[in-house]
């Protein structure tokens, strides 16, 4: 288990019985002391350097007001928003223009006045072709850049390799856009870009970082601009398997200072970096909590789960990995002979499930070879009653969860404040069919359906 946090087995396995038995499951379990170890580590590493640091907790990642409030009061975090709802809850939380970036993309109109109103945001545009449609213009404005092949990803990138992406304006349209929201009344300008997610490659990091600066250069060159921030979005990586290395990010923040300290050597100003992760702060110290309702056997061998899509949908919608315990009824970890394993829910559909994987390899009990659809080494010992664990759910993970498809609906969030059960809360309520029927329009003559428990 190197490089995922402890903590889970030492203290919080032993007290899930109770807290099962007080809240009911399935659940979302996070660790408040946790994120607050990880959010500090990111200051000390990117806020020690000579530069100016801020971090933008990615809302979508962890939708969650009592983190987001937590992390900024605590640390000083802005939010990285890329939807109207978004910004209501980071306005909610007292967030105004300066902590704000809006970071959406195909931006209906609207979007742009309601993302200047009120509290405020700075705006972070996605295209050239929206410079005329914002309404009233605003004195800050970003651009996300796409840099073309200019910067390679990692295989797998959910974001989409640059060149075929739908992100971001390209490097010919740098000046063009620039001169032209100077020509709309922008007099400060900030730099953004975004080209990986889930990446454990550090000097991918530093060469965004030098991306940038070169893209600062360009526009103080040809435009006179002095940039006065730069985001180079998010991405940091977390361990999934046991075996991954963590990202060194004291590593990537020192480089980057030296490529900041140069520039300002250079052309006698630097720019604000920011940061936008969102899986890196909270990712590791989630945990989705299920009882294991079924053993069944089949062609292949089955654990039937309360709920995998609406616990955990990265599985099904990436193939991807996350580690998994099983628990006996009083919280000790289960051992003994293993076999591959396939974790499904209710759901009615095959990709109902929890141990989506990519790679093949010959179960060591019966011999058959594990299929891409997902099968897992568990205990042979597992039985009805166990406790279910999946490791690394605190970011894209409840807030990716289908929302009413086939009834299998969001599952409760509960918060663990300081390592002892008397302080767990609920921050969230699982979702009930009942809350689905209640945006239903019926026909006359038909009730309104009450599914008692559902």
């Amino acid at each position: 288990m190197r490089n995922m946090p402890s903590y889970w087995r030492k203290d919080v396995y032993p007290r899930l019985p109770a807290i099962i038995d007080r809240f009911g499951s399935p659940f979302h379990f996070l660790s408040l002391p946790g994120i607050a170890g990880t959010a500090q580590e990111v200051i000390s590493a990117f806020g020690s350097k000579s530069m100016s640091y801020r971090q933008f907790q990615c809302i979508k990642a962890l939708p969650e007001p009592w983190i987001l409030g937590f992390l900024f009061r605590k640390f000083g975090f802005g939010f990285d928003c890329s939807s109207p709802g978004e910004l209501a809850l980071a306005w909610s939380l007292g967030a105004k223009e300066n902590d704000i970036v809006y970071s959406s993309n195909d931006t209906a109109t609207g979007e742009f006045e309601y993302a200047l109103s009120g509290r405020g945001s700075m705006l972070n545009l996605d295209d050239i072709s929206f410079i005329p449609l914002v309404p009233v213009f605003p004195k800050k404005i970003f651009f996300r850049i796409n840099p073309g092949k200019r910067l390679t990803t990692p295989k797998g990138n959910v974001i989409g390799d640059p060149p075929i992406a739908k992100y971001g304006i390209t490097i010919q349209q740098i000046i063009p856009a620039y001169k032209m929201a100077r020509d709309r009344g922008a007099r400060e300008f900030g730099i953004h870009i975004m080209v990986c997610s889930n990446d454990r490659r550090a000097h991918d990091f530093v060469e965004t970082a030098r991306f940038t600066l070169e893209v600062a250069v360009l526009l103080y060159k040809k435009l006179g601009i002095r940039v006065s921030w730069i985001d180079i979005g998010g991405g940091f990586g977390i361990p999934y398997r046991p075996k991954d290395p963590s990202l060194n990010l004291d590593w990537i923040a020192t480089r980057i200072d030296k490529l900041f300290r140069d520039f300002a050597g250079q052309f006698g100003f630097m720019p604000m970096l920011m940061t936008e992760s969102g899986r890196y702060i909270t990712g590791p110290h989630g945990i989705g909590v299920n009882r294991v309702i079924h053993v069944m056997q089949k062609y292949r061998h089955f654990i039937g789960v309360q709920a995998a899509m609406s616990m955990c949908p990265r599985p099904a919608f990436y193939g991807a990995y996350h580690y998994h315990d099983v628990l006996t009824p009083d919280g000790n970890l289960r051992f003994g002979p293993r076999h591959f394993t396939n974790v499904v829910d209710p759901m009615c559909e095959n990709w109902g499930r929890l141990t989506a994987i990519s790679t093949t390899s010959k179960c060591p009990e019966c011999g058959h070879t594990e299929h891409t659809n997902g099968e897992r080494l568990l205990p042979r010992s597992v039985q009805r009653g166990d406790i279910h664990v999946t490791y690394n759910c605190g970011a894209h993970s409840g807030a990716m969860a289908p929302d009413s498809y086939n009834f299998r609906l969001p599952i409760m969030g509960l918060l663990d404040q300081d390592g002892t059960n008397e302080n767990v809360i609920m921050i969230r309520k699982p979702k009930k069919a009942a809350n689905v029927f209640s945006l239903m329009v019926f026909p006359p003559g038909t009730r309104r359906p009450h599914p008692r428990g559902y």
